[in-house]
């Protein structure tokens, strides 16, 4: 299944939540989903109430768009989330929140995820010191994210470090702003991954 390429604000809209889809915009209180906080179309505003298949796949879906990923990387994920020891759901939240583009986002060297996978795709990330251009790739706990050294003045990685005295960087990173690098310094748990997300009801899904 091809990327969804349409306006994102829509996707927050249909499924009420607010997945962080707009960066800059969402803290100043301009996304859309605070201007109107109903569906998007004609009956947008007649929320009708969803059926228990309908609630596991829209916590899936949730889940996806959050993170970017298809369909198929989902499902490769939950296989290997099931296979590992502990609660299913947990570990598949924490396995995703391992990949490139998005702990180059837990960084704050972007202000969204997708800004975060551009920057990984177009080569401006290196892992100890090498350069990976692959979103997906799996980063491992003591390994260095850096952004290369033509990128540091890239105005939208500027931007983004220094919004993070509004947003915060994550608890698992070491992140030295100044020269634009971190360390993934553990895998998180859980409880701290903060997104609008019941993984109970993925499981329950994927389970049928």
């Amino acid at each position: 299944m091809a990327r969804y390429r349409g306006p994102v604000e829509k996707l927050e809209r249909r499924l009420n939540a607010d997945l962080g889809l707009k960066g800059e915009r969402r803290l100043n209180g301009k996304s859309a989903l605070e201007k109107r906080p109903f569906a998007p179309g004609q009956h947008g505003q007649r929320r009708t109430k969803l059926s228990e298949y309908g609630q596991q796949l829209q916590e899936k879906q949730k889940a996806k768009i959050i993170y970017g990923v298809s369909e198929k990387q989902f499902r490769k994920y939950f296989k290997e989330a099931a296979r590992r020891e502990g609660n299913t759901g947990s570990n598949l939240i924490t396995l995703i929140e391992t990949r490139l583009d998005n702990v180059v986002f837990r960084m704050g060297f972007a202000t969204t995820r997708a800004n975060a996978r551009q920057f990984v795709t177009h080569g401006h990330v290196l892992i100890d010191g090498k350069k990976v251009d692959i979103p997906s790739f799996m980063v491992q706990p003591g390994q260095k994210i850096e952004i290369k050294e033509k990128s540091k003045t890239n105005a939208q990685i500027v931007r983004s470090l220094e919004l993070t005295a509004q947003t915060g960087i994550a608890e698992w990173v070491d992140v030295e702003k100044d020269k634009v690098f971190g360390i993934f310094t553990r895998v998180p748990t859980r409880e701290e991954v903060v997104i609008p997300v019941e993984e109970r009801l993925i499981v329950e899904l994927y389970s049928k």
